[in-house]
């Protein structure tokens, strides 16, 4: 099967979803779910080629005259990061099915799902840049509407608009990036890239592309002060939450981080800036986790800390921080997907998820509490699971990194924090005594949709850990060596030996522990820092976007003031502007002459008519007047046409003006008598622009008559016009068959103005009957008809 049907195919289902959704009832997520499973089954089975080194390409022109393919290639990064979207994809639209059995949209909450995890698959498997670009827009879009699915509520809409303003301005760094990139490296498909062995560290866009390329990446996968918009977007549906934090969009900066390290990584610039910007977003996340009571922000902002965690790994680089950041970021996946539905159990179970009022639901809901504890235990970095692999490796980076010390003590405690989290997320609301009832007297556990997804999570968790040797062989071994472009001689195991990072694994178990004994005092510390938090990035964003309004209101009032001589004014000065600097500044053949002698009698004549009839125009008394001076230069410019061999505009000149005279004479007799508004000065200024325009016009004109005209255009219409166009009329064959679609365009363009004009004139407003209504809502206003409010039948009667 071809790499783009794979990728397009969620696509593909996406568009009927809803449909099958309204035919299939309660079995929807069941049926739609096995087609990410099918593309699961797909990925699983590239498993053997991409493990030998084998990668898999599609390629195909998309803009051949750019060099823009669209192409996808399958190597080991991309192979890891497709089966976790597939996988978690198909767990997530089971539980989706189950938790918004009940919603009137569930239906669009499937569609947008399914594009949301097509966009992923094309991410992290695109292999040229503009191909990226495209579908790394598609996740925004998506999310976008993933985030605000519940948009009656304010708060969805704001955090999906913020979540998109974010993550989209990130991405008009990657689009850069994908422009600049191709013009260093020497080609736009990233497999030719790194198999070349391209490196550009001392290339002098260098600087440049890693910024672009740190923008987009920092954005999309909330690196500090871009943090704030994860949280945020907790206002989703609890499905998408643990779809968005466990495989896709805040995985996406972290993919192309890690795609571009053979080719951006290793250099100063790099290692200061992603090891210092992740070593904060790791602290951060972990302080704000620990201050926050609702699991789903407990969870998002452990998300950002184990985001800051695979951001500093990059930047540390070497075998051994590639190595971690890829195991750590598969157990990340497991155990994060698995809590957040852990936490949407808790939420239909209980009504709700604050932790202060849970407790002692193992009873109640005894699978959501065993899968909770496997993967709280892998998140905690326990052995057996897959997470205490992830942990020792990230101990063994930090402790091999060029900043032994301030590396260690920052990767300690953020992994006690991470421990803390864990057991304040999967031990307290199942075995701790809560304080007060959760708002359910009864709570239950859910059916078999939503406990299957975080059971299979927390169970795939303890087998990667349980089979170190054989993930490492087949799937995380071939994910490191893409990233670093070669082939390492890491071995994953559970036992490492007696060493430093055993013991500082154990202390951070301990600090843990220790956290979460202390919980309440650390929260009153947070809390007297509020005031600090409000001036934060959050804050930020705020005084970006009421600059922005500010910036708008100031420019609107001088540009969009609705005064439409003023708007006429400055299209002229800036027309005039822009034309007179061309011709200075390209030293255009300014020297033309005229050369009178070949004008005759009758031709100057019809020039002074021309200039008698706009001099008429403007000092007209009455609207008659003025009406007839434009009357006579629109006839004296047909005899122009007429002399000078052009009879069909001069017909048609002849037509529109008499037409014109006799639609203003009809008129002009209901319209008051002109009144003159502007100043002295006012008309002076506006006699000066006037001027200067059409010296302007006159001086192109000039200039361009004034150098030798070769058009091969002319010989070819006059030659083809009567073959190929069957016409004899030249101007007529071009407008109707060389020029077809500019005409049919023009035409639509008067079509759509004439329907306009007719229905504002077919509107009418009666206002005394909506002033018998007051506080009433204009309902409906049609022609012919009294107008009617709200509550009213079409006689006007309630």
């Amino acid at each position: 099967m071809s790499l783009l049907w794979v990728v397009l195919a969620g696509f593909a289902l996406a568009l009927p979803a809803p449909w099958i959704e309204r035919r299939t009832g309660r079995a929807a997520g069941w049926l739609l779910a096995l087609l990410p499973a099918a593309l699961t089954l797909y990925y699983a089975s590239q498993i053997p080629a991409v493990s030998a080194g084998q990668a898999r390409l599609f390629s195909m022109p998309w803009v051949p005259l750019l060099g823009i393919n669209l192409s996808f290639h399958l190597d080991g990064l991309g192979l890891l990061f497709a089966l976790i979207i597939s996988g978690i994809g198909t767990l997530i639209v089971i539980y989706g099915g189950g938790y918004m059995e009940d919603h009137p949209q569930r239906g669009r909450f499937f569609a947008f799902i399914l594009m949301f995890m097509a966009s992923m698959l094309g991410v992290v498997t695109a292999d040229n840049m503009v191909t990226l670009f495209i579908f790394w827009e598609l996740t925004s879009i998506s999310s976008y509407l993933l985030i605000g699915f519940d948009h009656g509520r304010l708060e969805a809409r704001k955090a999906a608009l913020q979540a998109l303003l974010v993550t989209g301005g990130g991405g008009l760094g990657l689009l850069a990036a994908a422009i600049l990139l191709p013009m260093a490296a020497g080609s736009a498909e990233l497999s030719t890239i790194i198999a070349g062995g391209v490196h550009l560290g001392d290339h002098p866009l260098y600087g440049l592309i890693l910024a672009l390329v740190l923008l987009a990446a920092f954005t999309k996968s909330a690196q500090w002060p871009f943090h704030f918009w994860l949280p945020g977007a907790m206002q989703a549906p609890t499905p998408v939450s643990a779809y968005l934090h466990s495989a896709t969009m805040v995985k996406a900066g972290i993919y192309l981080l890690a795609r571009l390290s053979p080719v951006l990584g290793g250099t100063p610039s790099w290692q200061l800036l992603l090891g210092g910007f992740g070593a904060a977003t790791m602290l951060a996340g972990a302080f704000l986790a620990l201050q926050r009571t609702d699991t789903k922000q407990i969870l998002a902002y452990s998300t950002v800390s184990v985001l800051g965690t695979l951001t500093f790994l990059l930047g540390l680089g070497g075998e051994k921080a590639t190595a971690a950041m890829v195991v750590y970021l598969t157990a990340h996946s497991c155990y994060k997907g698995a809590l957040f539905l852990v936490a949407g159990n808790l939420d239909h179970g209980t009504g709700t998820r604050d932790v202060a009022r849970l407790g002692l639901l193992w009873r109640a809901m005894p699978l959501t509490a065993a899968a909770a504890a496997l993967a709280g235990l892998s998140m905690a970095g326990v052995p057996p699971l897959i997470g205490y692999i992830g942990k020792e490796l990230l101990l063994e980076a930090a402790l091999s990194s060029p900043w032994r010390l301030a590396a260690t003590v920052a990767v300690v405690l953020a992994a006690a924090a991470t421990v803390a989290i864990a057991m304040i997320i999967a031990l307290g609301p199942f075995w701790r005594r809560a304080p007060l009832a959760p708002p359910h007297a009864h709570p239950h556990e859910a059916g078999p949709s939503l406990w299957l997804g975080p059971a299979l999570l927390g169970a795939a968790g303890l087998a990667l850990g349980l089979a170190p040797g054989l993930a490492d062989r087949l799937l995380l071994g071939p994910a490191t060596a893409a990233v670093r472009g070669e082939w390492g001689d890491m071995h994953l195991g559970l036992w490492h030996g007696m060493n430093l990072a055993l013991g500082l694994s154990v202390l951070a178990l301990v600090g843990g522990l220790v956290i979460y004994l202390a919980i309440g005092a650390l929260r009153g510390a947070g809390e007297r820092l509020a005031p600090l938090m409000r001036v934060g990035p959050a804050r930020w964003y705020d005084w970006a976007i009421e600059g922005l309004f500010a910036v708008a209101r100031a420019q609107t009032s001088v540009l969009q003031n609705g005064s439409l001589p003023s708007y006429i004014r400055r299209v002229l000065l800036v027309s005039i502007s822009l034309a007179a600097w061309t011709m200075l500044a390209h030293d255009s053949n300014l020297g033309f002459w005229f050369d009178l002698s070949g004008i005759e009698a009758h031709e100057a004549t019809v020039a002074v008519i021309i200039m008698l009839g706009w001099m008429l125009t403007l000092r007209a008394k009455t609207a008659l007047t003025a009406v007839i001076g434009l009357g006579v230069v629109g006839y004296a410019v047909a005899l122009i046409f007429m002399l000078f061999g052009a009879p069909d505009l001069a017909i048609t000149q002849f037509s529109v003006e008499t037409l014109v005279v006799i639609l203003f004479v009809l008129v002009v007799y209901r319209l008051p008598r002109p009144t003159i508004y502007t100043t002295h000065l006012a008309r002076l200024r506006d006699l000066a622009i006037a001027g200067a325009m059409g010296a302007t016009v006159t001086m192109m004109i000039l200039a361009v008559l004034s150098e030798p005209m070769e058009s091969r255009l002319a010989p070819y219409f006059l030659s083809t016009a009567l073959t190929e166009g069957h016409g004899r009329n030249v101007v007529n064959v071009i407008l109707v068959d060389f020029r077809a679609f500019d005409t049919l365009g023009e035409i639509a363009v008067l079509g759509i103005a004439a329907f306009g004009v007719y229905i504002l004139h077919r509107l009418r407003y009666d206002p005394e009957i909506v002033a018998d209504r007051p506080g009433r809502r204009v309902d409906h206003v049609a022609a012919g008809r009294p107008g009617r409010v709200d509550g009213e039948n079409q006689e006007g009667r309630p």
